[in-house]
């Protein structure tokens, strides 16, 4: 390979998308829940409500995983540039994902745990006061997601093949924490409306358990997903698949053995073992392909057989 065809090749090795919108909605969102949580735990003591104080405690673990998504940006750009992180940044956001998602299981162990101690442990409740609670909650919490859920359909809304690239799992762990959040308050309402004016007072913790069950069932989706990328589980077969098509397509070309690994959202590198009789270049091997634009890193070896 000559001097340009080498220039050609040459690139940096942080292949993560500057996620810039992403940081500054999820710092948003922050905001509005530590606002929220503040002033629910202060209410909460001030006016003697155990509805407001608990709220509020239970709005601080959320707080927590979305501070958890922020800082994985926020370290993810800053380090972007660093040599040490052999294919960029981008597993930071994963890592800060799956530390999350690890959070949301906890706000489902602590829901679930509640829930069923009100079966067996009936206590006074202040409808009133505790629809307000619930309400508000509900309002800031479809706030946030409505912030959240316009930068997924941003990023995705002009991409034709979106439904084969992974989601911003970062940004996906903090919308699943606001949504979660969100059900607990819907379910508490119906929960609320039916002990109120029913005495369904069995709906309350029946109410509490069918949340826990979708949040674990969220939990585990998300803890799936980042995983599996952490430990670098390649999901799309189709792939590997295409990339063999390609460069076998000469009819004397053999893929002996190929590496996947995920280094940014849509984005892989590939180190490939080629065997042949007659190989070509690894030029021309390289340009089979160049079409294929998720590929960001791309090595190639040669083995020549008689």
């Amino acid at each position: 390979m000559n001097d340009l065809e080498m220039k050609d090749w040459q690139h940096a090795h942080n292949f993560n998308q500057e996620k810039k919108s992403a940081e500054s909605k999820t710092k948003i969102v922050l905001i509005i829940t530590l606002a929220a949580m503040i002033v629910e735990i202060i209410a909460g003591w001030i006016f003697h409500s155990m509805a407001l104080f608990a709220d509020g405690w239970h709005m601080s673990t959320h707080a927590t995983a979305l501070g958890i998504s922020l800082i994985a940006y926020v370290i993810a750009r800053k380090y972007a540039g660093d040599k040490r992180f052999a294919f960029g940044t981008w597993k930071i956001e994963i890592l800060g994902a799956y530390t999350s998602a690890i959070l949301l299981g906890v706000v489902g162990l602590f829901v679930m745990g509640i829930s069923i101690e009100r079966f067996f442990v009936h206590i006074r409740i202040s409808y009133d006061e505790a629809l307000i609670v619930a309400f508000i909650g509900l309002l800031i919490n479809i706030i946030c997601a409505l912030i959240l859920q316009h930068r997924h359909h941003h990023e995705h809304g002009d991409d034709e093949d979106h439904e084969h690239q992974p989601a911003d799992m970062n940004m996906r762990s903090a919308y699943l924490h606001v949504v979660s959040d969100a059900l607990t308050s819907i379910f508490a309402i119906i929960a609320l409306l039916g002990a109120k004016y029913f005495q369904w007072n069995w709906l309350d913790p029946a109410m509490g358990i069918v949340g826990s069950i979708l949040i674990f069932r969220w939990t585990y989706l998300l803890l799936k997903d980042t995983s599996g990328i952490l430990l670098d589980r390649l999901k799309d077969s189709d792939i590997e698949k295409k990339i063999k098509g390609m460069i076998e397509s000469d009819g004397k070309s053999h893929i002996n053995d190929i590496h996947i690994l995920r280094v940014a959202q849509n984005k892989i590198a590939c180190v490939i073992s080629i065997v042949s009789i007659k190989p070509d270049s690894i030029a021309e091997y390289k340009n089979r392909l160049n079409n294929f634009d998720q590929i960001a890193h791309l090595t190639i070896e040669i083995n020549t057989t008689r």
